[in-house]
This record gives C-alpha cells, structure tokens and sequence, in this order.
C-alpha cells in the first residue's frame, strides 16, 4: 500500500513536467512548420540581397539600342537567330565575373588597374574611343526614349522628352547618393519584364522556338553577318566593363573599405560567391530578356512579312496590330525604363574610365564638390548625347558606328582584363582558373573577329 502511495506520488511529481515537456514539444513542431513555410521566402530575401551590381550591368546591356538590334534579328530572321542569347551568356557572365572580381580586390576600377600596371597611352586611347562610342549611344537611347513616350502620349514635344531624360538621369546621378540611387536602379531592373510579358501575349511557336534556340544556323549573308556583330557588340559591350568593375569598388566604400593606397585587399569567400551569383544572375537575366525580344518579333513581324526594323519604337508600333494594345504599352514602357537605366551606365562608366586614367578623385558616392571633373564628364556626356539628336542624328548610323567602336576596342580591353585577372601577383588566390580564362580568350578572339567583319562589311 505504501509503495502503491509513493508511485501516485511521484506519479504527480512529474506529471507537470511531463505535460510541459509534451507541450514544448508540439510549440517546437509548429515553430518548425512555420520555419519551414517562411523558408522559400527567407531565401528569397537573401537572395535579392546578394544582387547589385551585377544585375544593373547586366539589365543595362539591353538598352533601347540593344533592344532595337534584337528586334531587327527577330523581324529579319523569324527565329534564326535565337541560339545566340545561349551562346554569348556564358561569354558575357565569365568576362562580367572578372571585372567583378579585380574591383573587389584590388580596390580600384578597370581603368585604375590598366593604368597601373601597364602603359598610359594604351589606355588614353581606349577611354577616347569609350567616350565616343558611349557618347553616341546615349544620344541614340535618348532619341529612342522620346519615340517611344510619344507612343503613348503623342502630344508631348520630342525634343523637351530629350531635354526632360537627359536632366532627370543627370539630376539622379548628381544629388541623389549612391545608396539610394544602386537601390533605384536595381528596381529599375524588373521594367525589362515587359519585354518578357509582351512576347507571352504574342501567339508562341514553343516548338519552332526551342529548336532554333538549340540548333545555331546562319546564312552567312552579308546583312546578317553584319548583324551577329551588332549583337555581339551591343551584349559583350566595353561600357560593362568599366562599369562592373568600379559599382564594385563602391559597393567595398560602402561596406567601409575605402583605401586608394592599397592595391590588395582581403575578400571573404563568402562575398566572391554572393558576387558571382549576382554577376551570372543579372547576365542570365539579360539574356533571357533577349531571347524574348528575338522571340516577339519572330512571332508576329516576320511571320507578316514586317521584316525591316530601324528603331526600338518602330518594333513597338508594329507589335501593336499584331499581338494586342497590351503588348505594344509594355514595348514602349520598356524602350522608357530601359532608357533611364542605360543612360546612367553609359554617362558613368565613360567617367569612371576617364576619371581613372587622369587620376582625378571619383565615385557615385561621393558629392559634387568633391568630385568635379567626375561629374563634369558625366555632365558633357549626357549633353553631348542631347544635342546629337539636334544635328540631324541617323539612329542606325549611329548603332553602327558604336557598334564599329565597340567592336575595335572590346578585345583590347579584354586582353588587359584577362591578363590582371590571370596575374596572381594582383589577384593572388582569387586569380582565374583555367576554364575562365580559356572562355576568356576565346571571347577575345571572337570579339576580333565580329569588329573586324563589321569593318568590312561597311565596304562590300
């Protein structure tokens, strides 16, 4: 009876543990279901987190200019030519990735690190022809932008549109601080879904699609040859250069890690691998938003017979009829966003190149009156862009002869850019590997060859 007792006793002595014991565990369960729940979206957060830089050059790369040359390849050639959005990726993302990764070491832009180790000439030479080359392109994207806000608001003056574009990209770069202004154009980054939706509205030849997106074909005529190096020019641009690699150095300003002295800064693993992420996430995004530009305009102007495109905005307004209001509104919403996020990359990184090579004080993050020859190239820039459209600008001469400048300057810049990022006493264990570098002077290579058969191509 007695041991009868002492069991009920301690029976009721751990009952209550027992019972709270139980009920911790079912709260760690539901914890744990809805950790499980929120995971997709935590990893979704850290993953935009991750993406900067790398996401704004690679959605600055298709431009209204860009846009125009994709669509001319679509309207010309149905499909044809859909392979190249696969091919020129990998090329891009590799050449991207080490431009990303001297800035993060080394501290310094693209143009800083030519001019430190190798010749001032070489590089004098190569910012001239940058300026030209982005100058006309800005003064193309702007042209662009006002046709394509004239699509939708047709009573507002041309030339105020390009005056209007100009002054807000300027005003945005000047006051606003870099913090603000990375943030503003990372968002800026999702109007290229419109490309995307616009070609998902139009009727899709999925199979048709898939097969030329695998299968590379060209007819080695003398128009499309021409037009492989214009998209060639207008993906693997020298502008992207420039540009990754300095957002990179004011990303590590940002972070607190300012030092122009040092040539040689340690880099946690951890944020190369968030800097690769973020550089062949933007270039496969990029090149994604390409594919269905070829895609839009070979489903509905080609299979017309609608097969001569001179201008972003002339591929909006014949989309129209074809696939639906829907559509063309999201074209020409495109050419405008694009636009105010290109203009930005072009205008910057001819300054951070120009900048770099004179040794003048730069960065976004810096204000006006600590910078102002920085600002100032930015400022010429963009007005020299303007009054192009002022003197009677031919948009396809012009996509032309940027893309003949592009064409003789990017393996240049590349040779420089894969020997520093080959070079261990620069890079030190972060230096390429073999497969990199191999991509990259394959890039080199085929580089040459577009700027050499668009030069003769002009002459045939």
């Amino acid at each position: 009876m007695q041991k009868k007792h002492e069991k009920n006793n301690l029976e009721k002595i751990f009952e209550k543990p027992a019972k709270l014991l139980e009920e911790g565990i079912e709260f760690i369960e539901k914890e744990e279901k809805v950790i499980a729940n929120k995971k997709p979206f935590k990893l979704a957060e850290e993953y935009w987190n991750t993406l900067g830089p790398g996401l704004i050059t690679g959605a600055s790369d298709d431009d209204p200019s860009g846009i125009a040359t994709y669509s001319q390849a679509g309207a010309q050639y149905g499909p044809q030519l859909l392979w190249l959005s696969w091919f020129t990726f990998p090329l891009m993302a590799v050449v991207q990735e080490m431009c990303a990764r001297i800035g993060v070491v080394t501290g310094h832009g693209l143009a800083a690190n030519i001019r430190h180790n190798y010749p001032k000439w070489t590089l004098y030479l190569i910012t001239s022809l940058l300026f030209i080359a982005n100058t006309f392109n800005i003064g193309a994207d702007l042209g662009v932008m006002a046709k394509g806000a004239q699509l939708i608001l047709p009573s507002f003056n041309f030339i105020l549109l390009i005056i209007g574009f100009g002054a807000i990209s300027l005003l945005l770069q000047i006051f606003t601080t870099y913090a603000r202004y990375a943030k503003y154009l990372k968002y800026l980054a999702f109007v290229l879904l419109a490309y995307i939706f616009s070609a998902l509205l139009s009727n899709m030849n999925w199979h048709e699609l898939a097969y030329h997106s695998f299968i590379p074909s060209i007819t080695f005529s003398k128009e499309q040859i021409f037009l492989i190096c214009g998209i060639l020019g207008t993906t693997i641009s020298p502008y992207l250069f420039f540009w990754q690699t300095s957002q990179e150095v004011e990303e590590e300003n940002l972070r607190g890690r300012e030092n122009e002295d040092n040539w040689h800064q340690p880099v946690p693993k951890k944020e190369i691998r968030h800097i690769r992420s973020d550089v062949w996430s933007g270039m496969f995004f990029s090149n994604l938003v390409m594919f269905f530009i070829i895609a839009a305009c070979a489903n509905t102007l080609f299979i017309h017979g609608i097969t001569n495109i001179t201008s972003a905005a002339d591929a909006a307004l014949a989309l129209r009829p074809l696939a639906g209001d829907l559509a063309f509104f999201l074209f020409a919403i495109g050419i405008i966003g694009t636009g105010m996020l290109a203009i930005p990359v072009l205008a910057g990184s001819t300054s951070y190149a120009i900048s770099e090579s004179f040794g003048w004080k730069h960065g976004l993050y810096r204000k006006l009156k600590e910078a102002y020859s920085f600002y100032g190239v930015i400022i010429v820039s963009i007005i020299i862009g303007i009054a192009l459209n002022f003197i009677g600008l031919d948009p396809i001469k012009t996509l032309i002869y940027s893309a003949v400048a592009n064409g003789l300057i990017a393996p240049i810049i590349l040779f420089f850019i894969i020997r520093i990022s080959n070079d261990k006493k620069v890079m030190g264990h972060y230096k390429n590997g073999k497969i990199s570098s191999t991509i990259g002077w394959m890039t080199i290579g085929l580089m040459a060859i577009s700027g050499i058969a668009a030069i003769v191509s002009l002459f045939l």
